[in-house]
């Protein structure tokens, strides 16, 4: 029999508000850059007809295509939804942060803070149900991921290997390849993630 999924209202609510900030953000940060939807598509990737209707709220765009719109606008995703710092300090409240990914039996990817753009410092909270799977697109060169697993089992996959990380440990990951997040355990996995991407020229290193 199939799981199915009750959507809360807080949920759902969560998602108008991220959706009613990203359209707002994109259509501030596009038009402070000079570019046109159609120069937007092109530079970032995005298809048009998505721009559009992220622009009009109407859309939930997935991280990867937030990441190609930021990366194209030179900004974060996490000034897109509005939780990047420009001050010394700042305190994100937990009703701020953005749940940017749902996982088919409940699970969720939220960004509670970030830096602004272009060079991208995120903070990451996950939560995946068993069978539950995120896929992602390589990031830019040299991005970093650092994961540690709370509890539960991750199978981390980067191109065609897969290593399992048990609760309590950690994982430095360079994810300019594709790589996904894999619960195939038969608990409920928590992780939180930093992400570094960061966009000027720097030296190559090894891990």
């Amino acid at each position: 029999m199939e799981k199915k999924v009750n959507i809360s209202t807080e949920a759902v609510a969560d998602v108008r508000r991220v959706s009613a900030t990203v359209s707002q953000n994109l259509k501030l940060f596009r038009r402070q850059n000079g570019l046109s939807l159609d120069e937007l598509s092109r530079r970032s990737g995005v298809s048009k007809g998505m721009l559009v209707e992220i622009e009009k709220g109407s859309a939930n765009p997935s991280i990867a295509t937030l990441c190609r719109a930021a990366t194209a606008l030179g900004v974060s995703i996490a000034d897109f939804v509005g939780v990047a710092s420009s001050v010394p300090v700042r305190i994100v409240p937990p009703e701020d942060a953005s749940t940017l990914w749902r996982g088919p039996n409940g699970g969720s990817a939220t960004l509670l803070v970030g830096t602004n753009g272009p060079d991208e410092i995120e903070l990451w909270r996950w939560s995946m149900f068993p069978g539950e799977v995120f896929e992602s697109p390589g990031h830019s060169p040299g991005t970093l991921e650092l994961l540690n697993v709370e509890s539960g089992e991750l199978t981390f996959r980067l191109e065609d290997n897969e290593q399992v990380v048990q609760a309590g440990s950690s994982v430095l990951a360079r994810t300019e390849s594709p790589h996904a997040y894999v619960n195939r355990g038969e608990g409920e996995l928590r992780f939180v993630m930093a992400v570094a991407e960061l966009q000027r020229p720097r030296a190559r290193i090894g891990l």
